[in-house]
């Protein structure tokens, strides 16, 4: 039941969001007891975003919010392939990226919570 909202200064094109999805999909496995089976991608391209007072610079948001806890390590690891993911496939810097991370104790999902 996780869920990871991109919200990117860059155009994304079909091929890239398709990457996200499988790079994202493969990542969330961090997470023990996570897959790509309940992962639901959101993604935002092209919007305005300014850090550190530049506009100008590919930047990303990031927010991933996931059912239960988890630790610190485990965070830190999907900060560092999140950046990796974003690098590599939209050519944003790590130094543009801000991940917020969300664990949620109440989650709907069909009708019903988990």
């Amino acid at each position: 039941m996780p869920c990871i909202k991109t919200t990117t200064s860059v155009p994304v094109s079909d091929a890239q969001r398709k990457t996200l999805q499988a790079r994202f999909g493969k990542a969330i496995e961090i997470f023990p007891g996570k897959s790509e089976r309940w992962l639901m991608l959101v993604t935002e391209d092209s919007k305005n975003i300014s850090l550190a007072g530049d506009d100008t610079t590919p930047a990303a948001w990031v927010e991933l919010s996931l059912v239960g806890k988890s630790d610190r390590t485990h965070f830190e690891r999907m900060t560092a392939e999140i950046c990796t993911i974003l690098e590599e496939v939209l050519s944003i810097r790590p130094d543009r990226v801000y991940v917020k991370y969300e664990e949620v104790e109440h989650w709907g999902w069909n009708g019903g919570n988990f």
